[in-house]
C-alpha cells in the first residue's frame, strides 16, 4: 500500500478568480438547480484524522454547532421559494456530536425531503441508537447513513483515523445494516492501489461481515480522491470542458451549496460546497437566494476532487 506522493503546488496558481496563472480564462460554474443542501453541523469530532481536509478534531470549533432553528430557517426558505431541493446532507466534524441533530433530521424528513448523514459510526452515533431507530421506523429509506471507512484493512484505516478506530466503526456499520438502515460507505484513495483493487478489497470485507453492500456500485461505495491543498494540480479553464469532455453541470457547485456557522458569527452563511468551508472567497451570502450566483473554480479542490477527480459528495 504505497502512499501517493505528489509535487507541491505552484504558489502562482489559484490566485485570481477570473484568470489562471497562465493568463487563461478560469472556468466558472452556474447553479443549475439546488438539488442538494448540506449543513456542516460543526467541526468538533471525536477523532483527529491525519488528512482531514476540514481539520476536525475534539478541539477544532472553527465552525460552531448549527442549531435546529437555524436549519429550519433554510428549510422554510426552500419551501417558500419552491426550490427543487430533494436531499439535505449533514456533515462535520462528527454530526452526531451536535445535540440538535435528531431534531434537525426529524424536521428535514417531515418536510418530505431525504436526509443523508456522514458519520464515523462510532460512539456519538451509538449513543443515539433509540432516537435513530425511531426515525428509521417513521421515515424508512428517506434517511440514509454514509459511514466513513477509509480503507478495507485495519491498518489502512487506522493509519488515517488513529489507533483503535477500526472496530468501533465496523461495529457501528454492522448495527446499521442489521437494523435495516439505508447505508453506504465512503472510502478514500489514500494509497497507490487502482480503483479495481480497492473495490475488490472492500468487496471481500463486505462479504466477510455479511453486509448487503455492492462494492462495485459507485454510490454504495464512494471512493473519494485524496485532497491536499498543497499538492500541485492543473487550474481549470473554460477550454478544459471540451478537452476533458466534461460539463460544468457535472461539478458539485452546479447543484449544491453548504451552510456553515463560523465561530463567534451571529448567523450562518452559505458557501459554495462542502470542500471550502473556511475560504472567504467561497462565502456567497446569508440566504440561499443570495448564494445562487456562479462559482469561480479558484481552489485546488475544484480540480483534484471535482473536475479531475470526478467526485461529488452526493449523487
Amino acid at each position: 500500500m504505497d502512499q501517493i506522493v505528489k509535487p507541491r503546488l505552484d504558489p502562482a496558481k489559484f490566485r485570481d478568480p477570473v484568470v489562471t496563472a497562465k493568463g487563461e480564462t478560469r472556468a466558472t460554474v452556474a447553479l443549475r438547480a439546488l438539488d442538494t443542501l448540506w449543513f456542516n453541523t460543526g467541526t468538533l469530532c471525536n477523532l483527529t484524522c491525519a488528512g482531514c481536509y476540514i481539520e476536525s478534531s475534539p478541539r477544532n470549533d472553527r465552525l460552531s454547532y448549527l442549531s435546529r432553528s437555524e436549519v429550519r430557517a433554510y428549510l422554510d426558505e426552500i419551501a417558500a421559494d419552491k426550490l427543487p431541493t430533494q436531499l439535505i446532507g449533514f456533515t462535520g466534524g462528527e454530526p452526531f456530536m451536535n445535540p440538535d441533530l435528531i431534531g434537525m433530521l426529524d424536521d428535514v424528513l417531515s418536510h418530505g425531503l431525504h436526509a443523508l448523514v456522514l458519520t464515523n459510526a462510532m460512539l456519538p452515533m451509538r449513543k443515539l441508537r433509540d432516537p435513530l431507530l425511531a426515525l428509521h421506523r417513521s421515515y424508512g429509506d428517506k434517511l440514509k447513513i454514509r459511514v466513513s471507512l477509509d480503507h478495507y484493512t485495519t491498518e489502512g484505516h487506522e493509519a488515517e483515523r488513529g489507533a483503535r478506530s477500526w472496530q468501533p466503526t465496523i461495529d457501528g456499520l454492522i448495527w446499521l445494516a442489521e437494523n435495516g438502515f439505508s447505508v453506504d460507505v465512503a472510502g478514500r484513495r489514500l494509497t497507490a492501489e487502482s480503483e479495481d483493487s480497492l473495490r475488490a478489497g472492500y468487496g471481500r470485507l463486505f462479504a466477510q461481515l455479511g453486509l448487503p453492500l455492492d462494492a462495485a456500485d459507485p454510490v454504495r461505495l464512494m471512493l473519494f480522491p485524496e485532497m491536499d491543498p498543497a499538492s500541485d494540480v492543473p487550474e481549470i479553464t473554460t477550454a478544459c470542458w471540451g478537452i476533458l469532455h466534461k460539463s460544468p453541470e457535472d461539478v458539485m457547485c452546479a447543484s449544491a451549496r453548504m451552510v456553515v456557522k463560523r465561530k463567534d458569527a451571529t448567523a450562518p452563511a452559505v458557501v459554495a460546497c462542502t470542500l471550502v468551508p473556511y475560504d472567504p472567497r467561497f462565502e456567497l451570502g446569508r440566504t440561499l437566494k443570495e448564494a445562487s450566483g456562479p462559482v469561480s473554480l479558484n481552489h485546488p479542490y475544484c480540480a483534484s476532487f471535482c473536475v479531475l477527480g470526478g467526485a461529488a459528495c452526493s449523487r
